[in-house]
Formats: structure tokens, C-alpha cells, sequence
């Protein structure tokens, strides 16, 4: 169930290869947006540390939602000898459906958007729920780790949904006032390439003596 070994050295090699898939929001958010002194400091990270939400998307949320959908769910999937590639695309599914429920906490928050936004909206999220939901599976499989999926987990939940389209330009408090194209270049090329060495290493940083199954890449 990937408790035991915790696997720190997976746990480390899925961070890193997760962090190259979002080299280019990386970029955005430390160079570009000036957070990078910010993440150093120790004030904001108390304070944002002590708010509840904080604790739900980083904490509580990825640890519960892995044990329950991964390490409780993803071994009954193999001992009923379902298909690796079932158990990647399929159990994902039912992870992102338990997503559905932002539906309602947006009709809340949001009253006088139209109905449609918010289902277009949950859509979209359970889209790329369930497509991080797999990927999370893959990673599962090959290391066996709880503590691994646990950590990237919380790490995108930290990142969000990269952007994919418009220009990048800077936040009005961050440390770069004056906006650039470059910046736009940069990123589009980072999040390009950060794609293309995320896939040629899945195999080489994924890899370990402690995978439940055997997948071939």
C-alpha cells in the first residue's frame, strides 16, 4: 500500500521530475511574478501556513485523497488482476467525479455567474483531475510510494493549472514592474520544453526496486 519503505529517494526524483513538467509556471511565478525572495523568507510562509485552506490543499487534501484513491483503491485493482492500463485510465476517473462537488461551493461563492460557466467550469476540472489522477496511479505503480505521490500531490495543488495560452505579464506587487515579451518567449519555450524532458525522463526518474508492477517504458 506504499507505506513501507516511505522511498525518500523516489519521493525526491517525482518532485524533481513534476517541477520540470512545470518549468514553465516555475518560471512565471518565480522570475516573473518576483516570488522567489518571497518563498525565502519565513513571514508568508507562517501566515499562509495558518490559514485552514492552506492546510486542506497541501496538506490534509493531498494525504487523505492518496490514501483513499491510490494506496486503499490502486492494490485491490491489482489483487482483482485488472490491466495496468485500466488501472491507470480507470481508477482516475472516480477521483476526478469527487471533484464534481466544486460545482456547488462555486454556484455559492460565485451567485451571479451563469449556470453554464460553472458547468463548463467543472468540466474542465474534472478533466484535469482525472488526467493528474493518472499520472499520480503511474507514479504509484512504478515506486511503490505513498510518500512520493503524497508530495507531488501537494506540489501541483500548490502550482494549479498552468497556463496555456495569453501573455505573461507580471503581478502588480511583484518584484518585475515593467512588462516584457521576452517573458511571454520564455515561458512558452520553458513550458515546451519542460514537456519534452518530463517525457524522456518518466522512465529514468520513476524507476524503482519497490514498484508494485512491472511497466515497460
Amino acid at each position: 500500500m506504499g507505506y513501507w519503505p516511505p522511498g525518500l529517494a523516489e519521493t525526491g526524483k517525482s518532485l524533481f521530475l513534476t517541477a520540470v513538467l512545470f518549468a514553465g509556471p516555475l518560471y512565471e511565478t518565480l522570475v516573473v511574478d518576483g516570488a522567489w525572495p518571497v518563498w525565502l523568507s519565513r513571514q508568508p510562509w507562517e501566515r499562509r501556513y495558518g490559514e485552514w485552506t492552506t492546510w486542506r490543499n497541501i496538506v490534509a487534501g493531498p494525504l487523505t485523497e492518496e490514501v483513499l484513491f491510490r494506496s486503499a483503491s490502486v492494490p485491490l485493482m491489482l489483487l482483482a488482476q485488472t490491466s495496468v492500463s485500466k488501472t491507470i485510465f480507470l481508477s482516475p476517473l472516480i477521483f476526478g467525479l469527487a471533484h464534481v462537488h466544486h460545482f456547488y461551493e462555486f454556484r455559492v461563492t460565485h451567485p451571479q455567474v451563469p449556470v453554464a460557466t460553472g458547468v463548463l467550469r467543472s468540466l474542465v476540472q474534472l478533466s484535469y483531475t482525472t488526467l493528474f489522477g493518472a499520472y499520480v496511479t503511474f507514479l504509484f505503480l512504478r515506486t511503490g510510494s505513498l510518500l512520493a505521490i503524497v508530495v507531488v500531490h501537494a506540489f501541483c495543488n500548490c502550482m494549479g493549472l498552468p497556463r496555456f495560452w495569453g501573455r505573461v505579464e507580471p503581478l502588480p506587487q511583484g518584484g518585475n514592474n515593467r512588462p516584457s515579451v521576452l517573458w511571454t518567449v520564455v515561458y512558452y519555450v520553458l513550458l515546451v520544453a519542460g514537456a519534452v524532458g518530463w517525457w524522456r525522463n518518466l522512465g529514468v526518474l520513476t524507476g524503482s526496486e519497490n514498484a508494485l508492477v512491472p511497466i515497460h517504458i
